[in-house]
């Protein structure tokens, strides 16, 4: 339960966080490194999906209680 609300917590994280006109998009490395650091699991796939202008990395994640979630992280374009 506390990896699924944390996964959440990331989504929503990822989702409201502003940010500014100048900022460097984060890379696909980068974001697999922040959702690995965020749910202690492992990464077992990433891929790159383009929503419009905007990039989205769907990572899915094999967690310590064996179950397999999937986050999405902005790139924040």
């Amino acid at each position: 339960m506390t990896h699924r609300l944390a996964i959440l917590c990331l989504a929503f994280a990822c989702a409201l966080t502003p940010y500014h006109a100048f900022a460097v998009p984060l890379t696909k490395e980068e974001a697999i490194a922040r959702v690995q650091h965020e749910t202690g699991g492992k990464v077992l796939t990433a891929e790159t999906k383009q929503v419009g202008k905007r990039t989205i990395y769907r990572i899915k994640v094999l967690t310590h209680d064996g179950q397999v979630r999937i986050v999405e992280v902005s790139a924040g374009e």
